[in-house]
């Protein structure tokens, strides 16, 4: 069904490259691109009516004439509009165009954001209708989508109709048995109505199918995944060795039951028959990099190779470090090398050199240990760090090198159990559910934007005893119909608010790698002392001397989000402190957040999280960088993640590798899927 988006009518160079800035390659990209949010369009308030912080449409004539003037290089202009109960200003933003339709005595439609300015409200930046063209749209759902600078909602939108009006029906591969019993629309009916729903009934349709789509095609992928890997026999045998009691025995501290349980789990497997597929699940500082370390050293001591894949150089580099240092302290003669994209290619031709004839037992890296030129000697342990942010592919790719070798997969997402179970599905299961007694616990707390300037006041202070900041954002740049932080300009706000000696830089995902490499390691040197940052420091680095993350629009992520963001502070021996800043006061937001405040435990978190999300909480706040499916959400969508499971479960009972004419279609769909559009799991 993909084609190039140049076929639509619109589309030249210019705004092709602006698709391709949000993701969106083809068109097959573009209808699975669905809204992140709807407008509902309602019945018009009177200028008394309205509140601030809320969006409203509000019917009124243009008072007075309109005013041009320029704020810090914007264009701004103002007019006044009433209706006979008062009065409102409204401004825009660099759309001098308006100067010609705004005539004093007309009467429009305008609907926007309530702002409190100078004691007075007013609206920002709204939408203009006449009346005959607001009562055609009213009580409709309007889809808002994510966008970057150039690209407006109205593009998209425009772009999605056409292509809605003129692609092909596609053929259904779910079958009818199966839409009957778990209540699914057709799949052309639920394309259609994700984007533009007449009613909250038929968007709750069309989206239960998407995703109930999204968690089939991807557990049919881990189990056609496990068939494979269950029958692998262990051709790398080991045998348990005093060398990992002894290094337990002198590390500077003790291992906690937890880490001591999870640890006799992986020693008993990689001294098993059969090839280890293990998950280990801990909080955020529960020690499992001492567990990989130790698996290291134990298939080592057996005369194999072992593999430790993380997800940024600045990991990979400190991971190494902290090897080599264990190794230094504990007498072993092992020979680990650092294998990343910034390697010179001399330098990689010596490693590529160590790895092949076996010089190098252990291999510490990045993405950089699965390309073509590596050839591993007798590798026999993969650990993969963070498993959402490799998935299943990379974990494939790294396991096909000579004979599948042992795979150990470590996570500091909090993941209730039972949803664990169904996404993991190729993997074994450990968790490590304490913390080292020696870490003091984070102090929280949860406050509106009014706390802002203390907030400042405290960074200062803590910057002054020589401590590092986070701050996060939801947004890398201001964008169209979204309030909300973003990290460019709250980079300018900060360096004005704080003491101009103060070093405050800026990180976000859109960076080139080498960039972002350079900030993080600046952070972690002290070069810098405020970060500002998107939530890619989620899985970042360790900063011991971070004591302070105040994250910006905390309504805007998912608790067991917020909850590893919390994680970057508060490893190190100074007290940390955690800031939530809740952008705007809808209670049932302070009631999720408030768990954040008065737990510490991922865990608990996780499950408090899933107990406050019913079935109907369509908008939700989706748990990004975990797992990111395109429209399911693991919490929200806890009970369509079941159902989608128990589907793949009657579908492979009946026929294990999908080769009956009827599943053809279903097989055809699942793999262009897992090709188009579910990178994100690496399948």
């Amino acid at each position: 069904m993909s084609k190039s988006l140049r076929t639509l009518k619109g589309v030249g160079e210019k705004t092709e490259k602006l698709f391709q800035k949000v993701g969106i390659f083809n068109t097959e990209d573009l209808i699975r691109y669905y809204p992140r949010n709807y407008d509902e369009y309602e019945d018009t308030a009177t200028v008394a009516d309205l509140k601030e912080g809320t969006v409203k449409a509000v019917s009124a004539f243009v008072c007075s004439g309109v005013y041009v003037n320029s704020v810090r290089g914007k264009q701004v202009i103002s007019i006044t509009a009433g209706d006979e109960t008062g009065r409102v200003g409204i401004v825009w933003f660099n759309t001098p165009y308006l100067k010609n339709t705004l005539k004093k005595g007309a009467c429009f439609v305008f609907r926007g954001r309530v702002i409190r300015r100078q004691g007075k409200l007013q609206m920002e930046h709204p939408e203009i209708y006449t009346p005959a063209a607001y009562k055609e749209i009213l009580h409709s759902l309007q889809p808002v989508y994510a966008l970057t600078a150039g690209l407006s909602n109205k593009t998209i939108v425009k772009m999605v109709q056409q292509l809605l009006k003129d692609q092909e029906m596609r053929s259904e591969y779910l079958s009818h048995e199966i839409r009957e019993k778990y209540h699914l629309s057709d799949i052309n009916y639920a394309l259609r109505t994700i984007h533009f729903p007449e009613d909250r009934e038929e968007l709750m349709e069309s989206r239960k199918r998407l995703v109930f789509d999204e968690f089939l095609f991807f557990i049919l992928a881990v189990q056609l995944l496990k068939e494979k890997t269950e029958v692998a026999e262990n051709l790398f045998p080991m045998k348990k060795t005093w060398t990992t009691e002894q290094v337990i025995e002198n590390l500077p501290y003790r291992l906690t039951d937890a880490q001591l349980n999870t640890w006799h789990e992986i020693e008993r497997d990689l001294s098993g028959q059969a090839l280890m597929s293990r998950l280990v699940q801990g909080d955020v500082g529960s020690g499992k990099t001492i567990l990989a370390f130790l698996a290291m050293i134990l298939t080592c001591e057996n005369g194999y190779q072992a593999a430790l894949m993380v997800p940024t150089e600045v990991l990979a580099r400190q991971h190494f470090e902290a090897f080599q240092k264990l190794l230094q302290e504990q007498g072993l003669d092992i020979n680990a090398v650092l294998l990343t994209g910034s390697n010179t290619a001399k330098e990689k031709r010596l490693i590529y050199e160590k790895i092949r004839e076996g010089k190098a037992s252990v291999i510490i890296g990045t993405h950089a240990l699965i390309q073509e030129a590596v050839e591993y000697q007798n590798l026999a342990l993969v650990i993969t760090d963070e498993q959402h942010r490799f998935g299943v592919k990379q974990r494939e790719a790294l396991t096909t090198r000579g004979n599948p070798p042992n795979v150990l997969v470590m996570s500091a997402t909090p993941i209730p159990r039972t949803l664990a179970i169904i996404l993991y599905g190729d993997l074994d299961i450990s968790v490590i559910d304490q913390l080292p007694a020696k870490r003091l616990p984070i102090k929280n707390c949860v406050v509106d934007i009014s706390y802002r300037p203390k907030a400042y006041s405290f960074i200062e202070r803590q910057v002054r005893e020589g401590r590092q900041v986070y701050v996060i954002c939801p947004m890398v740049e201001e964008s169209e119909g979204l309030d909300a932080e973003n990290v460019i300009d709250y980079t300018k706000k900060l360096k004005q608010a704080l003491s101009e000696d103060i070093c405050v830089e800026y990180l976000h995902g859109k960076m080139k790698p080498k960039e972002k490499n350079q900030i993080m390691e600046d952070f972690s040197e002290g070069r810098i002392q405020v970060l500002v940052s998107t939530t890619v420091v989620e899985v970042g680095v360790n900063v011991p001397n971070a004591t302070v993350m105040m994250v910006e629009n905390a309504e805007r992520f998912g608790l067991a989000q917020l909850h590893q963001l919390r994680g970057r502070v508060g490893r190190g021996e100074y007290q940390s402190y955690c800031i939530f800043i809740q952008g705007n006061g809808e209670k049932t937001i302070s009631k999720r957040l408030e768990i954040l405040n008065q737990s510490n435990d991922g865990f608990y978190i996780a499950e408090e999280d899933l107990k406050l999300r019913g079935p109907g909480d369509l908008f939700g706040i989706r748990q990004s960088g975990l797992l990111e499916f395109r429209i399911g959400d693991i919490y929200n969508d806890a009970g369509i993640l079941k159902s989608a499971s128990e589907a793949a479960a009657g579908i492979l009972a009946l026929d294990p590798d999908l080769s009956l004419p009827q599943d053809e279609a279903l097989k055809k769909q699942l793999y262009s899927c897992m090709k188009e559009g579910l990178e994100n799991f690496g399948l």
